[in-house]
């Protein structure tokens, strides 16, 4: 009598059970057990170097150990984990420590306002904010932005297959072109300039504009320091509230704590989600000048705006920022990143590759369409964990965790040009062979 082995894939409770909307248990196509630091362990054990980082929630790394001690006393002590707005001690302590830490040092006088647990949260709060205080409806995006996906902030993001997925028209915002979107050659400041001085051209006067500095799932473009200024200066002039989405390159991401802060201006609003939790816990911030905190009590609220677990985590993930020195480590990571990824794409002109991004927030963006998920699915296969992003998925992502070591980095980057290289062989190989 035969034995019959049943072969299941290691997937098949999700296959079966869970929506087809999941997307990154595609990419990574294993079942997760175990993390630390800058490295997450599969069910057979296999470790992997992490440059995903929870999209952005974990800069300060997967259980950080000084955060993870804050929450098990918590817990242990029976501290409140849910209370609406409510006052807590918990959140008492976040207050402080974000204006002392934070906002103080950098001459910011943000209230600060509790939206919900996601980004999403925050963009909606900012946006429904700039309306009432403007009297306006119209909000200005920006090509290749992504501000979340409930229809408020999806209205605002530029990804077309996302837009898609609505159902119903979006509205009451218009879509202007990034830096360098139309060319190195074109400023594109003078074009938004000139729509809104004209009384013809057909755009009514903004609330607001809301703008990532550094686009990341729009394809890590960056914006200059010199462009962002005259963003600034163009809202002030036709007073227009400035929005500057940090969900995803604040945090440190790009070296400072708002990837605002070396180009020299001061949004009137500041969306802080993803890593403000500390812990990767759903929690998200929106800043305003006190001047804008014209709220009516519960006008915007949310059941799970008290997430003291986050408040407990978020003061804590903030001991990092009590010096430069947090800082100064992330830019030189970055410079390791930015020579690394330069030198592979000068080694291997046949990725017709472009670098970009700032700090660890970097990538390649590749010329041959497709590539660049082929490339991510070999480096899987070889232990680091990366995604791709942009409209083409055609750009390949490093973001790891603020607190890796500068001996994994170096690992990761290594495995990164193996799978370029390796890819490049195969697709070489298979057009020899007319495949």
């Amino acid at each position: 009598m035969k034995t019959i082995v049943e072969t299941r894939s290691p997937l098949s409770v999700f296959d079966q059970m869970e929506s087809e909307v999941r997307s990154y248990c595609r990419s990574f196509p294993v079942v997760f057990t175990k993390a630390s630091g800058h490295t997450v362990w599969d069910r057979q054990g296999k470790a992997y170097i992490d440059f995903f980082a929870g999209a952005g929630a974990l800069n300060y790394g997967h259980n950080s150990p000084a955060i993870k001690k804050k929450l098990i006393e918590y817990l242990q002590n029976d501290g409140i984990t849910h209370s609406l707005d409510m006052a807590t001690e918990a959140k008492e302590a976040l207050l402080t420590q974000f204006h002392e830490i934070i906002l103080k040092p950098r001459g910011l006088s943000y209230k600060v306002m509790f939206p919900g647990p996601t980004g999403t949260n925050s963009v909606e709060a900012a946006l429904k904010l700039a309306r009432k205080a403007t009297g306006r409806e119209m909000i200005m995006s920006f090509t290749n932005g992504f501000h979340g996906m409930t229809l408020g902030s999806l209205a605002a993001t530029g990804n077309r297959m996302k837009r898609n997925g609505a159902g119903v028209p979006l509205s009451h915002v218009i879509a202007l072109p990034f830096d360098n979107y139309m060319g190195k050659d074109i400023k594109t400041t003078d074009y938004i300039e000139r729509l809104l001085e004209d009384d013809g051209s057909g755009v009514p006067l903004p609330a607001a504009m809301i703008l990532e500095t550094v686009q990341g799932e729009g394809g890590i473009h960056v914006a200059s320091a010199s462009w962002l200024k005259q963003i600034e200066a163009i809202c002030q002039k036709h007073d227009i509230l400035l929005i500057v989405d940090d969900v995803q390159a604040g945090c440190g991401r790009t070296g400072p704590f708002f990837s605002f802060e070396e180009a020299g201006i001061t949004p009137d609003i500041v969306c802080l989600s993803k890593s403000i939790g500390g812990f990767g816990l759903p929690f998200s911030l929106t800043l305003l000048r006190p001047e804008l905190d014209i709220w009516l009590p519960g006008e915007h609220n949310g059941t799970f705006r008290g997430n003291n677990l986050g408040f407990i985590a978020a003061a804590e993930a903030l001991q990092y920022w009590k010096d430069h020195g947090f800082s100064e480590a992330v830019k030189e990571k970055g410079d390791l990143v930015q020579g690394h990824l330069s030198q592979l794409v000068q080694t291997y002109p046949d990725l017709s590759g472009e670098v970009r991004g700032k700090g660890l927030m970097q990538g390649i963006a590749i010329g041959v369409d497709g590539l660049a998920e082929k490339i991510c699915s070999q480096a899987f296969e070889r232990g680091l964990i990366m995604e791709t992003s942009g409209p083409k998925s055609e750009v390949m992502k490093v973001m790891p965790p603020l607190t890796i070591t500068k001996e994994a980095l170096r690992k990761g980057l290594n495995i990164l040009e193996e799978s370029v290289n390796d890819c490049l062989e195969r697709d070489f190989l298979n057009r020899r062979d007319g495949k």
